[in-house]
């Protein structure tokens, strides 16, 4: 089995109660895996053997658990998800499943548990019970994106003994508004405090691409007089009445400008002059919109959405199209069988869209150049959008709205 170099370095510096930040498709599955098998069970690869073997819990993303993915990477180490008879050779358990029922083992005691993708931001169920498996257990997390804001860190600092819990946390760092009304910090305070947790914490896998991205624009026209009616009036010219709050009025001004037939002819250009495109979008009506592209092109397609989880056609198909919505599939897989995205619309945080660009930006692609085709109006609302994501911000709609 093949490490490279960047994930040698990381294993070597990886210790319990780490995240392990790496970009999209640098590897940290395999990396884990590896520090899991070496390290935290003292096995040789040579022999196959581990000295200390104790079971392993996996939480992942559902599309992730049930795509195979993490079933494939074990397999180099001689590890299949099962119980013990399954896994006689190296008597040890092996769970993977998502985050929807990480509860499900806050019982759990003297395994080790990779937590796979960021998940754990607020204080809901997933972030107390990964509270609750961390005293009890040794554990990593994976993620290509831990945090924007200290907030974001809260959970990991807690399960790492940091803090006694969420108050004592916000009662060191966090400055609320007064004027909000709900509770929304301000500022933070004492950050070189926290900027010395999260270094002792972090271990981060930079990696050598071979890969180069080309991000390229088409601009679509759009119905400006219904834009600025809508945008004028506040007025949903879909249903014929007012906006009742700034959700709304975002969703209509984006559905005029991503439902122009220009939007579409473009999109069926780039079908035609690509033999496998994935496509991303936000909104059931853009599904339709693409569902009618591809007919118009003659092109198979498969879908990931909320209600229809196909995976992408394989290798033997010569011409495709895979339509992901961005909720929904923006992360947990891969494809390395193409080399161009379209995104049909921009999703709100640059998150998402760096977790969506990364699926085919793999360190085991053949492929050295790499499009990626955004579609945008010149717009207000595309623009803002547009702006939000280059400054690594999420695009707030109030805001918005306010300003208009």
């Amino acid at each position: 089995m093949k490490l490279y170099e960047h994930q040698k370095k990381a294993v070597a510096k990886l210790k319990n109660g780490n995240i392990l930040v790496g970009g999209v498709g640098s590897g940290k599955s395999l990396t884990a895996l590896y520090y899991y098998f070496t390290k935290v069970c003292n096995g040789n690869l040579d022999t196959m053997k581990m000295k200390n073997p104790i079971d392993l819990y996996i939480i992942t993303t559902a599309r992730k658990r049930d795509s195979d993915d993490w079933q494939n990477e074990m397999l180099p180490f001689g590890l299949l998800e099962g119980d013990r008879k399954k896994n006689k050779h190296h008597r040890v358990n092996v769970v993977i499943d998502s985050w929807n029922n990480i509860s499900k083992y806050t019982d759990a005691k003297h395994a080790f548990f990779i937590f796979d993708e960021q998940r754990l931001v607020s204080s809901g169920v997933w972030s107390k019970s990964m509270i609750k498996i961390s005293k009890s257990n040794k554990w990593i997390l994976l993620s290509a994106t831990p945090g924007d804001t200290w907030m974001d860190y809260c959970t990991v600092f807690i399960a790492n003994g940091f803090f006694k819990n969420k108050s004592h946390f916000t009662s060191r760092h966090c400055v609320y508004s007064r004027f909000s009304k709900f509770p929304k910090v301000e500022r933070y305070i004492d950050e070189e405090i926290l900027q010395r947790m999260r270094a002792r914490i972090t271990v981060v896998m930079p990696v050598k691409r071979k890969t180069v991205r080309h991000h390229i624009t088409k601009f679509c026209k759009y119905n400006k007089t219904l834009y600025s009616l809508a945008q004028r009036k506040r007025w949903n010219v879909y249903e014929d009445h007012p906006c009742k709050d700034a959700g709304e009025m975002c969703r209509v001004l984006r559905k005029i400008v991503n439902e122009s037939a220009d939007r579409t002819a473009e999109v069926c250009a780039l079908i035609e002059s690509n033999d496998r495109v994935i496509i991303f979008y936000n909104y059931n009506y853009e599904l339709e919109l693409l569902r009618k592209c591809c007919k118009a092109t003659d092109r198979k397609w498969t879908e990931w959405n909320g209600q229809v989880h196909q995976l992408c056609l394989d290798q033997s198909a010569k011409k495709w199209c895979y339509l992901v919505q961005y909720t929904a599939g923006a992360e947990a897989w891969n494809c390395v069988t193409t080399n161009v995205v379209i995104f049909y619309s921009a999703n709100y945080s640059h998150k998402i869209m760096e977790q969506s660009a990364g699926r085919i930006d793999r360190i085991n692609t053949n492929f050295v150049d790499l499009y990626y085709y955004h579609l945008m109006s010149k717009s207000s609302i595309d623009s803002a959008i547009d702006n939000a994501i280059n400054r690594k911000k999420k695009f707030n709609e109030k805001l918005f709205v306010e300003k208009m």
